[in-house]
């Protein structure tokens, strides 16, 4: 599962100041990445999931995810932001980091369920959160995650 996130699907100092901006530039992004064939179905496959709930974690992550017959591979994208974007989370923090989660509708059941649960069990780790929040080369940032979901 480590080879869903590469250097070059993380962006640092982005900019954004809502959730709105945020779930935008993450299908921008997948799509001029090559892992979506349409940003504005991405965007509103976003949009609804955050709908059902917030993906607004703590320690300033969030985990943005979408399933959608729009995204050509499943990845993983990570913004990080210079300034915080309000988001509804678990302990009411701005997010300063996020790790997008985009999978094929067809894989819906299993891929998506797979790496929602293991990035989740990551950002439960102080160690990880306080890592990435420190990193700032992607390939840092790369290392944590790909490390985090190889583990069993």
């Amino acid at each position: 599962m480590s080879d869903f996130v590469s250097a070059s699907h993380v962006v640092l100092g982005c900019s954004a100041s809502t959730v709105d901006d945020v779930l935008k530039l993450l299908s921008e992004q997948a799509a001029s990445f090559g892992i979506a064939s349409d940003a504005e179905a991405l965007y509103e496959a976003f949009k609804a999931r955050e709908a059902e709930g917030t993906t607004g974690m703590m320690g300033g992550f969030a985990i943005p995810h979408a399933k959608s017959d729009a995204v050509t591979q499943s990845a993983i994208i990570v913004d990080k932001f210079d300034e915080g974007v309000a988001w509804p989370s678990m302990d009411d923090m701005p997010i300063t980091c996020a790790i997008a989660l985009l999978t094929p509708a067809s894989e819906a059941g299993t891929t998506h369920l797979q790496l929602l649960s293991k990035v989740a069990v990551l950002l439960m780790n102080e160690d990880f959160r306080t890592s990435v929040q420190a990193a700032d080369d992607p390939d840092k940032i790369v290392e944590l995650i790909s490390a985090g979901i190889a583990a069993e």
